[in-house]
């Protein structure tokens, strides 16, 4: 069962974490993902089997953490991740972002840098609201969104699922790609080339913009947006293993 913390706002937030040396490594989830997925699990594992410090959890309105999904946003979610790692950890973390979590990262980034030593984005979708969402509807549902408050989105991953007003809004107040952005310390992004949700064109941007010493991407043929092949696994594993050494 999963031990829970209760947010300052009243959110109560899931987690399982693991003891071991420090830097924690800490895995941020996606947009409706949960702390049970292939890459937490895995990565738990691997962190169990050489002793390093882990820790997972659900965003509210995500797994096994309490609100309801459709009232969430960036903002709230970004506040959930800050307040269980500062519950949780001490000294310096090494966040692991999949996906939305690689957006939640680099705000982390900006929150707590004196807390964390390095970052691995996984198909990292920053400012994913206004480039992704937003960006995508027409004029039609665009309307239909500002007007009653949300929009069914198809899923290639399951039932149509809310886009809403609340979302759109808070994530303008968290872009990151049209505002300096710091990374002072070792990053390294994976994606894959077959990803359908998340374009090459985004880390790519992520890497232009962001400033840091110590940035690599690296693309994967074929791999699409799970990342969760054994092969994808394992480089996952050895880009933390490189942050962990380099951070040191």
């Amino acid at each position: 069962m999963a031990d829970q913390i209760e947010t300052a706002s009243g959110r109560r937030i899931a987690y399982h974490a693991s003891q071991g040396a420090a830097p924690c490594v800490v895995f941020l989830g996606g947009f409706r993902s949960d702390m049970q997925g292939t890459k937490a699990l895995h990565l738990e594992a691997w962190a169990q089997a050489r002793g390093q410090a882990f820790l997972r959890f659900d965003y509210s309105g995500h797994g096994e953490s309490g609100g309801r999904f459709e009232e969430g946003c960036i903002g709230d979610w970004a506040q959930d991740a800050q307040e269980v790692i500062e519950a949780v950890t001490d000294g310096p973390v090494v966040l692991v972002g999949s996906s939305m979590g690689g957006w939640i990262s680099l705000l982390l980034a900006e929150r707590m840098p004196k807390r964390i030593a390095g970052m691995v984005g996984i198909a990292a979708a920053p400012d994913f609201t206004e480039d992704g969402f937003w960006a995508g509807f027409n004029e039609l549902e665009r309307a239909k969104l500002m007007r009653e408050g949300r929009l069914f989105v198809p899923s290639d991953y399951g039932a149509p699922y809310p886009v809403t007003k609340r979302l759109i809004e808070d994530g303008r107040n968290h872009l990151v790609l049209r505002r300096k952005l710091a990374l002072p310390f070792p990053v390294r992004l994976l994606q894959g080339t077959a990803d359908a949700d998340v374009d090459v064109s985004r880390p790519l941007a992520l890497l232009d913009h962001a400033e840091g010493a110590d940035m690599r991407l690296t693309l994967v043929k074929g791999a699409d947006h799970r990342f969760s092949t054994p092969d994808c696994l394992a480089l996952i594993e050895s880009s933390v293993e490189t942050v962990l050494a380099r951070a040191g």
